[in-house]
């Protein structure tokens, strides 16, 4: 009886202080990687450890997230650099804390004769993320400087969801695919291999593999009223990772909401999230700056807008 009350008691009393903590409001991908992580933080919880109380909304989409944060009705979503970048040189005050920096890579079936990315002629090539994708973009960059290949004018591109472009390799309707980190380690784990990563294609053109391509974003007001909310927010995340990084038995608790088809998919898809872990050495400027010329050359006013440089303040880690 007693270690009933004991634990009702311990019940109450963790409400009650959770109650007198900030809340944090993060709306993500309802079905997104990210939530992984966040799972995580209110698993162990990393935030009221951190002196906040982290709520999590769902949406459908990355753009549902966008509208939600502009708005101000959520205080965080998880979003690229380039988005933050460019809403920042329109005179809005957003900044990005590193979450990941997974990227994907060309991958083809085991028994593909293709080799190089010069063995793509005349081939289909399945992109998800559409024909402004940024692992597509540097993958042209790189096939121009290594081979002078143009790979838009010497391939046939399909563009379409991850899940059909995934489906569309595994099927042979295209001879090779670009697809976000999580859908390739499936990929992968059906019998595909790659041609090249996009980290090589990344150090071959001096860029740095370690800029994180996705973050949190904060609204530059909220983050100096709060520093202590946001560095509690960096501190929970960089925890979770070291968690998630370390430890198999961890994956467990997540093995659910990730829904992987065998143990191989399992395995591939902690790997991915493992090899997307940031550095946490500081970002570098001039490599991230190439990064963005690069974009503005292939992806144009679409992509990058105006800009021409990264904005002051971009990056910050708490």
């Amino acid at each position: 009886m007693r270690s009933v009350v004991a634990a009702l008691f311990t019940i109450m009393f963790t409400q009650f202080a959770l109650a007198d903590l900030p809340k944090v409001n993060i709306s993500v991908l309802k079905f997104g990687t990210v939530n992984w992580e966040l799972d995580t933080i209110k698993r162990l919880e990393l935030d009221a450890q951190n002196g906040f109380q982290m709520e999590v909304n769902g949406v459908a989409g990355g753009a549902a997230a966008k509208v939600a944060f502009q708005a101000g009705e959520t205080d965080v979503i998880v979003t690229d650099w380039l988005w933050v970048a460019r809403q920042r040189a329109q005179g809005k005050d957003y900044r990005f804390i590193p979450y990941s920096k997974a990227v994907g890579s060309l991958i083809v079936k085991n028994d593909s004769p293709i080799r190089t990315l010069e063995d793509l002629k005349g081939s289909k090539v399945g992109i998800a993320g559409g024909p402004l994708d940024k692992s597509w973009l540097i993958l042209r960059a790189y096939a121009m400087q290594e081979h002078g290949m143009d790979l838009k004018g010497d391939t046939e591109q399909v563009f379409g969801a991850p899940p059909l472009m995934m489906k569309a390799a595994l099927t042979g309707e295209t001879d090779a695919a670009i697809n976000f980190w999580h859908f390739l380690a499936k990929m992968k784990a059906k019998g595909m291999r790659s041609v090249i990563s996009v980290d090589d294609a990344a150090l071959a053109l001096g860029l740095d593999p370690n800029t994180p391509l996705l973050g949190y974003v904060v609204e530059g007001s909220y983050a100096d009223k709060n520093p202590e909310i946001l560095a509690g927010l960096a501190n929970a995340s960089r925890s979770a990772k070291g968690v998630l990084g370390a430890d198999d038995a961890a994956w467990e608790h997540l093995k659910g909401r990730m829904k992987p088809k065998s143990d191989a998919e399992f395995t591939a898809l902690i790997e991915g999230f493992r090899a997307g872990i940031p550095s946490a050495d500081p970002i570098d400027i001039d490599a991230a700056n190439r990064m963005l010329m690069i974009m503005a050359d292939l992806g144009g006013s679409d992509l990058v807008g105006d800009l021409t440089k990264l904005p002051d303040g971009l990056f910050i880690r708490p």
